[in-house]
């Protein structure tokens, strides 16, 4: 039986045209998000395994800014540490110096200072190693390095302060940055996406 069929009771009836389908716009508003002709709004795509809003699969973009500043620490520990290890060896040098050798509240300072300057130089290059992995856990890591990470900026802003008042403003700057890009929403879902 065809649609034009006379004997068709699902077919028009003879001498009507068919009705064409009622468009929406009239009565019917079209809202964003829903599927044609029906009530109901599209859900989000999901993750394969059910957990929620997809993972995302690029880097966003305040998580690789917060890697940057990591390796810009990095950076800033390098030079750190190579001003201090001159400054202590050209205190060493000042120690030996013969027309300073009879001056012994210099010679006791100057062998302070300078096991202090040392010490610095020790925990400098030891924070930079420790920041330069970190860096290269931003691509892979799991939550495990998100906490690292947040716990490294949080001291890297307060020593910052004390005891490198003037020049770790610098570094008190970006662990704060860094601190709130990796906890921010995006970063927590960057580093708790599944790894394949």
């Amino acid at each position: 039986m065809s649609y034009g069929d006379p004997n068709n009771p699902y077919g028009a009836p003879q001498g009507q045209q068919p009705q064409q389908q009622q468009q929406p716009g009239y009565g019917y508003p079209q809202q964003q998000g829903q599927a044609p002709g029906y009530g109901y709004p599209q859900a989000p795509p999901v993750s394969p395994y059910g957990a929620g809003p997809a993972a995302p699969t690029t880097m966003p973009s305040s998580v690789s800014a917060a890697r940057v500043m990591v390796w810009v620490i990095v950076g800033l520990q390098v030079v750190g540490v190579a001003l201090l290890a001159f400054a202590a060896a050209a205190l060493n040098a000042a120690k030996d110096d013969e027309s300073l050798q009879d001056n012994t509240a210099f010679q006791d300072l100057v062998g302070q200072s300078t096991g202090v300057i040392w010490g610095y130089v020790v925990f400098g290059i030891a924070w930079l190693v420790f920041a330069a992995v970190l860096a290269t856990k931003f691509k892979n890591g799991g939550n495990g390095a998100r906490v690292t990470i947040l716990v490294f900026a949080i001291i890297t802003a307060v020593l910052g302060l004390y005891p490198f008042v003037i020049i770790g403003l610098v570094h008190t700057i970006l662990g704060i940055l860094v601190a709130v890009f990796v906890g921010n929403a995006n970063g927590k879902a960057w580093f708790n996406r599944p790894k394949y």
